[in-house]
């Protein structure tokens, strides 16, 4: 899978174009393999997931986008299953609060960052400022920016100027040791459909599904445009894309686990080593045990 994971990697200076990557690409794998491959898979995050709480060195922050049905939840849902609870956290952002638009549009991710020793997993993200906001600039007038009193005042400037807040943030992060991970599930126009109609045929998915979905689902090629002009401004070396296909739920999770697994690998996590004076009192606390 490293070579295929390469493959999925962006980063500043590569070319790349959304309409390169096979949405329904699955390598090699064989579904009936999937089950087993990921449960590995699982396994050793899970231990390394110890050893990052115990390092303390690194905060690992993992960013989910995607179209909607393409797979966010049932993709955090199984590939992050082994992850014990008290070593992170969730968090879904929705549309902004009073409070949220009372502050600059990093303001409410800033927040939810994960702590030293800790997984952090957005489903959505800050890059909603640059996707949802840009397919629908109307939305900017909430945030009551200066010199934005229109839509009309929204220029390549603006955009240029959010990318680069991005870019500026996620930099001193990692920087400051906070690892992040950021995932594009790519789904096919033709996939996320079949996906709406079992929601609608199936009276257990039914909740799943929205009206606002289909309207959103007209804004399919500004969508496209959008995601691989922030993707394009936003990879770098220290921060990069991964771009997944996700027409196949099963492969898009086994890319998913395999990644952090390979970035918890390469963090060459270290469990402390106690100083000689901590060591004897842990010689003298065994004693005292054995002794009642």
């Amino acid at each position: 899978m490293k070579d295929i994971i390469n493959e999925f990697k962006i980063t500043d200076g590569k070319k790349f174009s959304l309409g390169d990557f096979d949405t329904a690409y699955s390598a090699d794998l064989k579904k009936e393999d999937s089950e087993a491959i990921l449960e590995d898979l699982i396994k050793q995050i899970s231990g390394l997931q110890e050893a990052l709480y115990a390092d303390k060195r690194y905060a690992l922050l993992i960013l989910f986008q995607a179209m909607d049905a393409a797979g966010k939840d049932g993709a955090i849902a199984h590939s992050l299953s082994g992850l014990n609870p008290q070593g992170c956290e969730v968090f879904s952002f929705k549309q902004p609060s009073a409070e949220e638009l009372d502050h600059d549009f990093l303001w409410r991710h800033y927040k939810a960052l994960p702590e030293f020793g800790r997984i952090g997993i957005h489903n959505r993200s800050h890059y909603e400022n640059v996707l949802i906001t840009k397919v629908h600039p109307e939305l900017l007038l909430n945030e009551r920016l200066p010199g934005v009193n229109s839509v009309k005042d929204v220029d390549k400037n603006f955009w240029e100027h959010r990318y680069e807040s991005i870019r500026s943030v996620e930099k001193h992060l990692t920087i400051n040791g906070t690892v992040i991970i950021k995932f594009f599930l790519h789904l096919s126009k033709d996939e996320q459909k079949d996906r709406f109609l079992k929601r609608i045929d199936d009276p257990d998915k039914n909740w799943k599904f929205s009206v606002a979905d289909i309207h959103e689902r007209e804004f399919w090629d500004d969508y496209m445009d959008a995601y691989e002009k922030a993707i394009k401004e936003t990879a770098t070396e220290h921060c990069p894309w991964y771009v997944l296909p996700a027409d196949k739920k099963w492969f898009t999770r086994i890319a998913i686990s395999t990644i952090i697994l390979d970035t918890l690998k390469g963090l060459k996590l270290k469990y402390p080593v106690l100083p000689k004076a901590e060591k004897d009192k842990l010689v003298e606390a065994k004693k005292t045990l054995l002794d009642g």
